[in-house]
């Protein structure tokens, strides 16, 4: 079934709850500059994914209607990245799961929960779909390209 540009984009719109539905208006009072004018609408290009349990059962219908809205889809996991999305960057969930178990371990060896540290994620991911972003019609710089952990065709 083919769907118009519009209609794909008010679907996707639906999807994530309606919050970006319609023109953006950059002032709702009366005193207006001629920038808030200007920059009344703009049209939507990329999107930023949230990592939420509903969104991430969603990820791959929320990546395939991204796309045919012809939007870039930025996220915090590789796994988005899979199914679509052009790039993700966040923690390493194995790497995470990893210090979970170090800590279960130290735990079950009789260490008190209080006198375990609060640990910040070390190791960081990025991942980039090459075919979203020759489907996009973007051009990523070789130097980006470099730095990435994960290159996924």
């Amino acid at each position: 079934m083919l769907l118009s540009r519009h209609t794909r984009r008010r679907e996707f719109i639906t999807l994530l709850g309606g919050a970006a539905a319609g023109p953006w208006r950059r002032a709702r009072s009366s005193r207006r500059n001629s920038r808030s004018s200007a920059c009344s609408y703009q049209a939507r290009e990329a999107l930023y994914v949230v990592s939420h349990p509903l969104i991430n059962a969603n990820r791959i219908r929320i990546s395939t209607l991204a796309l045919g809205a012809r939007m870039a889809t930025i996220c915090g996991f590789r796994e988005y990245v899979e199914v679509g999305a052009l790039m993700s960057y966040g923690p390493n969930l194995p790497a995470l799961f990893r210090r979970a178990g170090e800590f279960v371990d130290k735990i079950l060896r009789g260490t008190k929960v209080a006198e375990l540290p609060v640990e910040q994620p070390t190791k960081w991911d990025l991942a980039i779909n090459l075919t979203t972003a020759k489907a996009l019609g973007l051009a990523i710089p070789e130097s980006f390209l470099l730095r990435a952990d994960e290159l996924i065709e």
